[in-house]
This record gives structure tokens, C-alpha cells and sequence, in this order.
């Protein structure tokens, strides 16, 4: 059994107040989870209202089709985000 973590870092230049961000958040969260049904969380930078890190799990028998989750849960992200996906990063356990 592999489990891939991902690592989204956020930046949200528009957001005024902890609301805007979440609105953000929340959108991403619930489109990432219904459509990979995958577990979500907002992880990092709670506080702060321009930034935010999503920790994103998928379990899987092989390794290679969790990473392949994982690259297409990234660019689905990306997609949604556009500039406003700082970074990625994708961790195998």
C-alpha cells in the first residue's frame, strides 16, 4: 500500500479578509473532493489571509497510479488557481 501526500501552496492576492480566503479554500476543497475523492485539508498559514497550504492524501496498491493521482490533482489545481498556485510538492509514504 503507498499513500502520495501533495502539497499545494496558495496565494491569494484578492483576498481582504479570512472570509475571502476561505470562500477560496472551501471552492478548491469541495471540487478536489468530489472529483477525486481524495482527503483534503487546509494545513498551513491559518492566519494569514493571503496564503494557504492544502495537504492532499491518496492511498493506493501502487505507487506509481498514486503519484499519477497526485500529478493530475496538481494540475487540476493549477486549472482552477492559475498564477495562483505558488508551488507543489509530492511526497510517496
Amino acid at each position: 500500500m503507498t499513500i502520495g501526500v501533495l502539497y499545494l501552496d496558495i496565494l491569494i492576492p484578492d483576498a481582504h479578509s479570512l472570509k475571502d480566503k476561505r470562500r477560496v479554500v472551501k471552492s478548491l476543497k469541495d471540487q478536489v473532493r468530489s472529483r477525486f475523492n481524495c482527503a483534503v485539508a487546509e494545513t498551513d498559514h491559518l492566519d494569514l489571509w493571503r496564503r494557504a497550504r492544502l495537504t492532499l492524501c491518496v492511498v493506493s496498491n501502487e505507487s506509481r497510479h498514486a503519484n499519477e493521482q497526485c500529478n493530475e490533482i496538481a494540475r487540476f489545481a493549477e486549472s482552477r488557481l492559475g498564477p495562483a498556485l505558488a508551488d507543489y510538492s509530492i511526497e510517496m509514504l
